[in-house]
Order: structure tokens, then sequence, then C-alpha cells
């Protein structure tokens, strides 16, 4: 298994392969999802959002209706010289005020969720009412008309009152039927009295046209009262995102708070913290060499070395910690030089070759030679390489074997490979080892532990020079680790230039 680092510089330390960030916003998008998916709010919790709609769209279109019935009172009384048409036209208009009148008050006072069953009577009451003005000039007679002419006149017109007041009124289910419910029992009475075929007809086809046009206001209003609930859920989810947005930025302010004030403890702590380090590391190293003279005491010279060993240790973790710092407030600056990637491997074989041979592990090299020199910060490449060898002898079993290659990439850049046959790493346990402070089940028990910030920081180094980390691993066949360096940082020589002839001035010419 191989594992890559991302390109980001000041926080490469971070493992980005866990999942259980933002489950605020993750858990609130998953249960607004499933009560969306589950089903509808009923139709009770949405009375007054939709007694709003109705009267808003019925004070719309109050000019409508009275146009309306203007223009047929004024073609009736013209065709059929019958002023009775006037009587109605004024009942009904009066009772169209009422209505609209009903409808402003409604909308002036606030319709509460008690109080919408009571406006909703009220306004299924004025319907009633214009709806016995229809059934009243479903009645009406012409006495000096053609008979088919008039019922053709009134049934265009009754079935055009139908369709507007549907299209109109579909937010108030029953309405259409409470409307013409009148007209209906009216034609239904009066071709039952006259047995006249046209009367009979016209009633049974606006029967069948009520019927349809109340399917149709159904449907409307099932799918706005959808609209409301999509709606309504759609505002649920904001506020839950607003609220778990608000929570992680919350988060985040403290944890920056925290990174800040840890940032400046450890700024003015290094000095604090330095300063006795090296007293101990002198005195200490002084004690157990015996300069001042021979100590009375065999095992004072055992503690001695054993303080000196503890201040070394001590001291490596607070500059791998004080490093890190640095690269996670972006403040880790590169000395950036031509510098050679085969010496400085070279020389921090010869630093950890010691320490090798004490478990008798073999180090081979297998390196391409005449590689240029590459623009990069050599105290940083040089703490890389060392990090990766210092691991690789710390892993590694009595008697094992160490393979470093250094040489060119497939893509024009340079590598170091450093491979050895330790106990490895399991697979699950590779995101926790590149984490910082992350350690593997095999360090743990390991009698050499370390601080867990090596891997972390080689990361960040080689993402600073725009390059690459690799792990790979298995368990019980070892460990390889690469770092890659990118093509652009490889300072290849330019062949020298030739010199040219001197090419002779010509001499000008005067006409």
């Amino acid at each position: 298994m191989s594992t890559g680092v991302s390109t980001s510089t000041d926080k490469i330390i971070v493992d980005r392969s866990r999942s259980h960030r933002n489950k605020a916003v993750s858990k609130a998008v998953r249960q607004t999802r499933e009560r969306l998916q589950s089903g509808h709010a009923s139709n009770s919790s949405f009375d007054r959002d939709v007694l709003k709609m109705y009267v808003a769209s019925m004070l719309q279109g109050a000019t409508i209706m009275p146009l309306f019935i203007v223009i047929i009172t004024a073609l009736g009384v013209y065709f059929t010289q019958d002023t009775r048409l006037l009587f109605w036209a004024l009942l009904t208009l009066t009772c169209h005020t009422g209505n609209i009148l009903l409808a402003r008050r409604a909308r002036r006072q606030e319709i509460t969720a008690e109080s919408a069953r009571k406006w909703r009577r009220l306004l299924l009451l004025g319907q009633f009412m214009i709806g016995c003005c229809w059934a009243v000039f479903a009645l009406q007679g012409c006495d000096t008309c053609e008979p088919s002419s008039f019922i053709l006149y009134k049934g265009a017109t009754l079935l055009i009152a139908l369709s507007v007041t549907a299209m109109s009124n579909f937010m108030l289910t029953p309405a259409v039927l409470v409307a013409f419910a009148p007209a209906i029992l009216a034609l239904a009475a009066k071709s039952g009295l006259s047995r006249d075929l046209l009367e009979i007809s016209l009633t049974g086809l606006f029967t069948s046209t009520l019927v349809f046009f109340n399917y149709i206001s159904d449907r409307l209003f099932k799918s706005n009262l959808k609209i409301l609930s999509y709606q309504s859920e759609k505002d649920d989810l904001i506020a839950e995102l607003e609220v778990a947005k608000s929570m992680s930025d919350e988060a985040r302010r403290r944890a920056e708070e925290a990174n800040l004030a840890k940032s400046r403890f450890l700024a003015s702590m290094s000095h604090e913290l330095r300063t006795p380090l090296n007293a101990i590391l002198g005195f200490s190293e002084v004690m157990s060499a015996e300069v001042m003279g021979p100590l009375a005491n065999p095992t004072y010279k055992e503690y001695a070395g054993d303080i000196h060993r503890s201040g070394q240790h001590l001291l490596d973790l607070i500059n791998e910690i004080l490093d890190l710092s640095r690269i996670e407030a972006g403040k880790y600056e590169l000395s950036e030089e031509a510098i050679s990637l085969l010496d400085i491997t070279e020389d921090c074989i010869g630093m950890v070759q010691l320490r090798a041979r004490a478990k008798n592990i073999a180090i081979s090299d297998q390196f391409e030679r005449q590689l240029p020199a590459i623009w990069a910060d050599e105290k940083s490449m040089r703490q890389v390489v060392l990090n990766l060898l210092s691991n690789a002898v710390k892993f590694t079993p009595q008697g094992g074997e160490i393979h470093v290659k250094v040489g060119w990439t497939a893509g024009g850049g340079q590598y170091i490979s450093i491979k050895d046959n330790g106990p490895g790493i399991p697979e699950e346990e590779i995101p926790v080892v590149l984490s910082a402070f992350g350690q593997g089940s095999i360090a743990i028990k390991s009698a050499e532990q370390g601080t867990g910030l090596g891997l972390p920081i080689v990361q960040a180094i080689l993402a600073k020079h725009d390059g690459q980390f690799l792990l790979k691993s298995k368990l019980r066949e070892g460990t390889e680790v690469i770092a890659i360096l990118p093509a652009k940082r490889v300072l290849q020589s330019l062949p020298a230039v030739e010199e040219a002839q001197a090419v002779a001035r010509k001499r000008k010419s005067f006409a």
C-alpha cells in the first residue's frame, strides 16, 4: 500500500483520512432528507397559510367577476329585452362585494391556527351566497326569445362562471361545490318540471363539468399543499444548517484561539526550556567523561550518562514540536541553495552508521552517480533523510538490512528510497502513523518509542519543496519510504557556448 501527501504546506500534518468531521451538519442534512422522503405534513398544519394564499388570490382577481357579470347582463338585456336581469346583476354584485369586504377584513386581521377554521367557514358562506345568485340566474327564462338560443346563452354563462370560480378559488377546496351546488339543484328542478330535452342536456352537461372542475381544483390544491410542505421542510433544513454552521464556526474560532495560545506558549518557552537543557547536557557530559576528575562511585557515572541521554531526548522533542508549530503557523521559511542529494544522503548514513552497527544492521546503497544538484534547503533535506534513516534503524531488528537508493524519477526529478526488512506497518495503521503524534502498534510495543512527529515533519518539508512522500509497507515484510523532489528543482547544466567568428563591419559607401 502506498500513501501520498497533499500539496498543502501549512496543514500537511493533519490526518485527512478521518471521517468524523462536520457530524452536526451531516446529521441535520440526513434527518431533514429522511423527513422529506417519508411523507408530507397534514393539511391542518397548513390551514393558516392556505387561507392567506386564498385571500390574496381573491383580492387580486376582485374585478374579474364583476366585469363578467356586467358584460353578460348587458348582453342579456340587449337580446332579451328583459330587465329582470338587472335586479339579478345588482343582487350578485352585492353578494360579491360582501365577499370581497370579508376577504379584506381577513387580511387585516391576523389569522391564527385557532381562528383559521372560523374564517374558513365564513369564506365558504360567502361563496354559498354567490352560488345562490347563480341559482337564481339558472332559473331565469325568456318568453319572447327562442328557447334554444336562451339556453345556449345561459349554459355558456354558467360554464364560464364555473371555470373562473374554479381557477380563482381552488385554494379553498369545497368552494366550487358550495358555489354551484345551488345552481345544479335549480337546473335539475327546472328541467324536471319542464321536461325539456335542452334543459335536461344543460343540467347533465353542467353537472359533469362541475365534477371535472372540482377534480382539477382538488389536484391544484394538493400540488400547492406539497409545495408548501417542501418549502416548510426546506426552511427547517436551512435553519438546522445555520445552527450547525454557527456551531462549526464557534468550534473553529475556539480551535484557532487554542492554536494561537499554543504557538505563543511555545515561542515564549523555547528559550526558557533550551537554556537549562543546555546546562544539563553540558554538565552531565562533563561528569560522565570525568573531565574534572574520577567519580568515586561508578553508579554516579551511569546516572550522569542517563541524565545526558534523557536531556538530549527532551531537547530533540522540543525542537520537533517547535518545527511542527512553525509549519502549522506557516512560518517555516526555506533557505534554498544548490545542494547535492547524494552528498546529504552519504553524510546521514555516516551519522546513523554507529547505531546500525550496534544492532548489527547492514546498510547498502545504490546511487545513480553524476546526479546534478537540486535547488532546496540543505538543513531541511538533511532533516528529512536523517529522520527516515533513524526510523529505519530504530524499527529494524537485530541483523536486519537497510537499502538506500538515490536516483532519477520518471518525470525528471530526483528521489531517495529507504527500505528495511523490519516488522512493517498494518494497512489500517498507515493513516495513524502519518498523522501528528500518531504511533502504530509496533512502535508502541517497541522499546525505542518516539514522539510521532518525524513523518509529519518530513511530509511538511517535502510539501514546502513541492515534493511528494510515499509510504509502502506490509506486515512482516518491511517498510519502504520514498521522498521525491520535482523536476523543476533539478539544476541542469548547460553546454558551453561556442565562440562565434566576429562579423566584419561593412564599409559605408557614398554616392
